[in-house]
């Protein structure tokens, strides 16, 4: 009996490659973990054939932006990503890190966010082993957190770090990326790292150069001062010597809607300086930990989860207070341990911020939310359906490129992120014309729609709305740094104000 030619063929779809290239005709022929072949392979025999007549083949979605640390091991299935046809995702974002962390250690809002109840792991290098002897369903690029650096390096975060708690930060750091991550992120806008001051993040990062490795960063402010904080974690960057990365832009606050015609024309000029990206969620509400500030407590906020009160899950914090007859900040504190949904954007900064070329996609998403947004289950299928098909905001090779090779450019991942002879088989299969999210803020543990297959590493994972089971997710590591802010090639001279 004549041996097939392949594991797994595709046939009879169109490849929207991940390069930005015009869409092709093309089948895939997939041998192992690889990409044996693409083109007219009609006469060829596989073991499994999937007929892809009037989808579109494309490179596996790679989530720029997760906080999947340690779902990938509690839930190592990842029907939420799965579904929306991701196969990798970017974890340790916003200075939170599932790794270091000491039995002992403290865990402060937002490390909570990741759970305090899994396993604790010294160093970097006990959670990359851990995610190899029990690999998820989708592959791994790690970041290591700078407030995760901080709450093992310090007994009072509430001060800027001295010089031997820096040192111990950077041995941490060396560590992690010596491990395998791709970089550093930090998040002083959160309490953890608030006090930390430039000074301390130029000086932390030093170590990334070593390694070629990257820095990301959760602007310090995302409103009034949001053009400060990019300027910061731009200097950063040039301190340290190393490529940085600006996490879910995005302007909070009516009083600074329409801003971001202001902070992108500053990301475009730095973009042609230093190397720079970004990331952006497609939704005009954002989620995290329940402030107790009275300013950060402004407008529509939607409780996710309490741990004292879970039965007001879903309500509005506003309507919480006034029963409560106590102010919002009050309302919080009660509400403590929480996390939130906050409506605080402007959908016309987010489509603005969505367009501008270089901008990669990323759902910010929180697993171990009992009520998370809706943007766990549904970022892509929505850049894809309702950004790119019904409104027309890019072109759909543009969209699949923003999360795709754009991505795998940015984090330096080899041979994956674009469909090639020789690179990895991670891919989706999706139907243009019904893919869409069906997540909504009621209702947010909604697969997406259209998502006909997932390919992992060979592996078929997810299939007509179906989990397969497979679980061929690997640890992802930074081998080609970028020379110069990748995508830069997408503004053609062209002021982003004016777009």
């Amino acid at each position: 009996m004549k041996t097939p030619a392949f594991d797994v063929l595709i046939r009879g779809g169109e490849l929207i490659d991940g390069s930005r290239r015009p869409r092709y005709r093309a089948d895939v022929g997939i041998r192992g973990t690889l990409i044996a072949a693409l083109g007219d392979l009609s006469t060829a025999t596989a073991q499994r054939v999937i007929d892809a007549s009037g989808k579109i083949v494309a490179p596996g979605f790679i989530d720029a932006h997760s906080h999947d640390d340690q779902a990938l091991l509690l839930q190592p299935q990842m029907p939420f990503k799965l579904s929306q046809g991701v196969t990798a995702v970017v974890t340790g974002n916003c200075g939170i890190s599932a790794a270091p962390l000491h039995p002992d250690s403290p865990v402060p809002a937002p490390l909570n966010l990741l759970s305090d109840t899994a396993t604790r792991f010294p160093t970097f290098q006990a959670y990359v082993e851990a995610l190899r002897a029990a690999p998820p369903a989708v592959h791994v690029i790690p970041l290591v957190g700078h407030s995760t650096l901080r709450v093992v390096a310090m007994a009072d975060l509430n001060r800027d770090a001295n010089p031997d708690e820096i040192a111990q930060m950077q041995a941490l750091l060396r560590e992690a990326l010596a491990a395998g991550a791709v970089g550093l992120s930090s998040g002083t806008y959160y309490p953890p790292a608030a006090a930390a001051s430039t000074q301390e993040l130029c000086r932390v990062a030093q170590p990334l150069a070593e390694y070629g490795a990257l820095y990301v960063s959760h602007l310090r402010d995302e409103a009034a001062h949001s053009q400060l904080s990019i300027h910061e974690s731009l200097q950063v960057g040039l301190r340290a010597g190393t490529g940085v990365v600006i996490s879910h832009h995005k302007l909070q606050g009516a009083s600074n809607w329409g801003n971001s015609a202001l902070t992108l024309p500053q990301i475009e000029a730095a973009m042609r300086r230093q190397c720079l990206s970004l990331d952006c969620y497609p939704y005009h509400a954002s989620s995290t930990i329940l402030h107790l500030q009275e300013e950060r407590l402004l407008g529509k906020i939607v409780i996710a989860d309490s741990g004292p009160h879970p039965e007001l899950q879903g309500q509005e914090l506003g309507d919480i207070a006034r029963r409560w007859q106590v102010s919002r900040a009050e309302a919080s504190a009660r509400l403590q341990p929480a996390s939130a949904i906050y409506f605080n954007m402007d959908e016309a900064d987010v489509q603005r911020i969505l367009a501008f070329g270089p901008t990669m996609i990323g759902s910010d998403g929180v697993p171990s939310n009992e009520r998370p947004h809706p943007r766990l289950w549904g970022t892509f299928p929505r850049v894809l359906g309702h950004y790119s098909r019904d409104l027309g905001l890019f072109p759909l090779e543009t969209a699949v490129w923003k999360m795709t090779g754009l991505t795998a450019e940015v984090f330096g991942i080899d041979k994956r992120g674009v469909l090639a002879e020789g690179h990895y088989a991670d891919l989706c299969v999706f139907d243009p014309q019904t893919v869409c999210d069906t997540a909504t803020f009621d209702e947010p543990k909604q697969a997406a729609a259209g998502i006909d297959c997932v390919i992992v590493n060979g592996a078929i994972a997810y299939e007509q709305g179906v989990y397969q089971g497979s679980r061929t997710g690997t640890v992802l590591r930074r081998t080609l740094p970028a020379q110069a802010s990748p995508g830069l090639q997408t503004l053609h001279n062209t002021p982003s104000s004016s777009r």
